[in-house]
């Protein structure tokens, strides 16, 4: 159980930014990761010294994408996107990346702040790499875009 408590603290923070730059839901992100670490309790035996990191990388992006195809995801969207919870975009920066399609945020979030390889996310994310490197300089453009606008 230490290891567990060990882990938790490590990877804590960047479970949950990587659950929220995915799903742009505070709420959804700490249900996320919630079940990620309850799966790492279960899981912990089988889970290698010094790969946990990926492990609870690739359980979270798992897990963020089977909250997206839920039933219930799909049918409450309406109210997600109308309340009050929302916030408002003030310019900053990472508002303005939350505020991307979230195929872009998820992968400036791995990237960026986690500081995975495009060659690594594409393997945590089941798609090519080229799809990644694509998405990043798509995601790089919106948001040179924005801040252009920001400074007009």
């Amino acid at each position: 159980m230490q290891r567990v408590r060990t882990l938790f603290e490590e990877y804590k923070d960047m479970v949950y930014r990587l659950a929220l730059s995915y799903t742009g839901n505070p709420y959804d992100a700490q249900d996320i990761s919630q079940e990620v670490f309850l799966r790492l309790i279960r899981w912990i035996d089988r889970i290698k010294v010094g790969s946990e990191r990926a492990w609870l990388t690739k359980v979270t992006v798992n897990c963020c994408k089977n909250l997206h195809s839920s039933y219930e995801r799909c049918h409450t969207r309406e109210l997600l996107e109308t309340d009050a919870v929302m916030q408002p975009e003030d310019g900053s920066l990472r508002e303005m990346i939350m505020a991307l399609p979230k195929d872009y945020r998820i992968v400036v979030y791995l990237f960026y702040y986690e500081e995975y390889s495009t060659k690594e996310i594409a393997k945590l994310l089941h798609v090519r790499q080229t799809t990644v490197t694509t998405r990043l300089h798509r995601a790089r453009q919106q948001l040179r875009e924005r801040l252009k606008e920001e400074t007009e």
